[in-house]
């Protein structure tokens, strides 16, 4: 019997339900920093991260980006828009390299229309992003930058699966929604506690106990929606 990718949502699949999907998933590359899709752009395609993350990021008129949701091998990228429009809300961008299956959004929404149970997963994955999104407004409008970078970094280490992580000190701006300075202090400040190491735009998480210490309850708020909606992680 053929393994599946590991992705939470591909795994969640009946047999019945994956077998429609099976035929049509491809395995591509997900290169550092590649746009997926920008705002305002149709998405054409599903992806279901086996490893790697992909971050959905808000465009200001100033130019500033403002991360809003991550997605990895938990869920996908193309929950909400097998359900309605499909212009994208925001672009999506790979945050951290790694591996996905790939599909035709229309080969989705196909088997989706044939599935009540699919239709449910895919509900409940797209509640899980938007309970993603609300906390993250709420934490980056009121905590301080160590407790949302120690919030960012856990949830990165848990969609990728990895302690080493590539991510610039622009990269965590965005993230977290402030200043390239404010985020060299913090990451000096993470670094010399020994929860991370950090040089160059490479981060290796090295005390996670150390992290969850630091950060706020956004991140265990976020996971308790996560295992509630779609199981344990």
């Amino acid at each position: 019997m053929e393994t599946r990718p590991s992705n939470g949502f591909l795994s969640a699949l009946s047999a019945d339900d994956y077998e429609l999907l099976r035929p049509h998933l491809r395995t591509i590359d997900l290169p550092h920093d590649a746009v997926l899709v920008e705002t305002g752009e149709t998405l054409q395609r599903a992806y279901f991260p086996h490893r790697g993350v992909i971050s959905l990021v808000v465009k200001l008129a100033k130019g500033e980006h403002v991360q809003v949701a991550m997605i990895g091998r938990d869920s996908l990228l193309g929950t909400l828009s097998t359900m309605g429009d499909a212009r994208a809300l925001n672009t999506a961008i790979v945050l951290v390299p790694g591996t996905a299956s790939m599909m035709d959004l229309d080969r989705l929404h196909g088997a989706a229309e044939q599935s009540s149970t699919m239709r449910s997963l895919l509900t409940r994955h797209g509640l899980a992003v938007y309970a993603q999104v609300q906390q993250t407004a709420g934490c980056n409008a009121a905590h301080p930058v160590e407790s949302r970078l120690s919030r960012c970094l856990l949830h990165t280490h848990d969609l990728s699966g990895d302690y080493r992580l590539l991510l610039t000190q622009e990269a965590m701006a965005q993230m977290i929604g402030a200043r390239r300075n404010s985020v060299s202090l913090v990451a000096n400040t993470l670094q010399q506690a020994n929860f991370i190491h950090y040089s160059r735009g490479h981060i290796q998480i090295m005390n996670l106990d150390g992290l969850r210490q630091t950060t706020c309850e956004c991140y265990a708020t976020v996971k308790a929606q996560y295992d509630r909606l779609l199981g344990p992680r």
